[in-house]
Parts: structure tokens; sequence; C-alpha cells
């Protein structure tokens, strides 16, 4: 699985700042869709949102000085909520798009993931060619990177998209598709809630960045950048990374 801290694979922003950012301890909002542990999922013992997002969004906040609360948000809607001010931010594994940029703003990339597909055990042999040339169905969310990678991969008439993510699921063990297309920083979590069911066959399909994302023209996107930067520079990011994934 391809994910690793954006720092060490595309330049980093610019070096130094004169004064640190600082919001003046400011509570916001951040909109999350908490079903792709380990991004971000509720803690069925304590009922908290937590995950890699939450901690780096938390990170960035004790750099710039704000204070940060989560909202779990439905991923159909979350975009237009945020632009409704139901919340200040989104950080919900987020893929930075072109097509995305011209709605949204976007922080500076944190991570860099790829996309794998989840297939039912009995299939875990099955190659991408094999979906691409015999026909094979994906499902994936809908209005996610990952549908845009399955249509791809089989060609659109071939792919299944749904509302949740649960309901792609469904569809495979259902034998209604033949693989999930996921977000690869989610994929061990995926093995591990179905395991002796389903498998990740299919590893590192495309690579996108992550970013934060805000309305447009949200002057706060300079100083989260700043926050960022800082805890790149400072090895923050690295050691969440290394908690989450393991990777060194």
């Amino acid at each position: 699985m391809k994910i690793f801290v954006i720092a060490l694979a595309l330049s980093a922003l610019a070096t130094g700042v004169a004064h640190a950012a600082d919001l003046g301890g400011k509570l916001l909002k951040i909109g999350s869709d908490t079903t792709s542990p380990p991004m971000e999922s509720i803690d069925p013992a304590t009922g908290q949102i937590v995950g890699f997002d939450v901690d780096v969004v938390n990170a960035i906040c004790a750099k710039i000085n704000c204070q940060a609360e989560f909202v779990t948000t439905g991923w159909d809607g979350i975009f237009a909520a945020l632009d409704q001010g139901n919340f200040d931010l989104v950080a919900s594994g987020v893929s930075i798009t072109d097509e995305r940029k011209k709605a949204m703003d976007f922080s500076e990339p944190y991570i860099v993931n790829s996309q794998a597909v989840l297939v039912r055990v009995e299939d875990q042999a099955a190659s991408l060619d094999d979906f691409m040339a015999k026909g094979k169905k994906l499902s994936a969310q809908a209005n996610t990177t990952d549908a845009q990678v399955a249509e791809g991969v089989v060609g659109k008439e071939n792919v299944v998209a749904y509302d949740s993510f649960s309901a792609a699921i469904i569809a495979l063990k259902n034998r209604d598709v033949d693989g999930v297309v996921i977000n690869g920083a989610n994929a061990a979590a995926y093995e591990r809630e179905f395991a002796g069911e389903l498998v990740v066959g299919i590893k590192d399909l495309e690579s996108d960045p992550l970013g934060l994302v805000f309305r447009k023209g949200d002057t706060n996107v300079a100083a989260f950048n700043e926050g960022l930067k800082m805890i790149k520079d400072d090895g923050t990011l690295a050691q969440l990374v290394d908690k989450y994934w393991g990777l060194k």
C-alpha cells in the first residue's frame, strides 16, 4: 500500500516564516464522514471520533492556536454542507482534484494515498487484467475518486456506484459485483473488519494527494498550510503516519 508523508514525495512548502499563525484559540468545526478507519471513525468504546485525520488536524491546531470539533457528516452532501457553513472545513481523506478545486479550496497535501480493490476471499488471486478483460463489475462509493478509478479499470458500464460504502460492501458480499474500489489507506482496516470474507486483492492502482478542504476564499487556509509545514518539519506528521501504518 502506498501511503507516505507528502513532504517525502513533493516539494516542501517555502521555508521559513516570520511569525507563526495564531487563530486566537478559535473553535473550528470539522466535517468528516466517520466511516473510514483508520482515517476517521467512531470509537465504539468511547463514542469519540478518532483517527489519522483527527490527529493531523489536532496537531496543526496545536501549532496555530485553534481547537477542533469533529462533526460526523455523510459523504454524500459533505461539500454542500461545508459551503452552507455547517462547519469550517472538511477532513475526511479527500483527494485533491482539479475539478474539486474549482468549487473549494484545499490545504497543501498531507499524504499521498493509492486506491485498491477489495474482493471476496476466493477471488483474491484475480489480477487487474482479469477485471479489465473479463467484464467483471466493480462498485465504489458515489462521487469519489474511487468511482472514477473503477470506471478507468472496467469501463463506466461495469461500475455500480452506491451512496454509501456499506451498500457497496453488501453488493460484493451478495455477488452483485466482483470488487469494491477503496481508499488504500483503509485497506488493512477493511481486511480486519471482514476477515475470512473479503480481502484486498489488488493494490496501488492510482495515487492521489489528500488535503483538508475549505470554502472558496477562506483565509484560514494559509494558517493551516503554515501549521502543516510545522508538523512536517518537526517530525510530527511522520510519527502519525508511523502510528497508523507502521512506516519508518
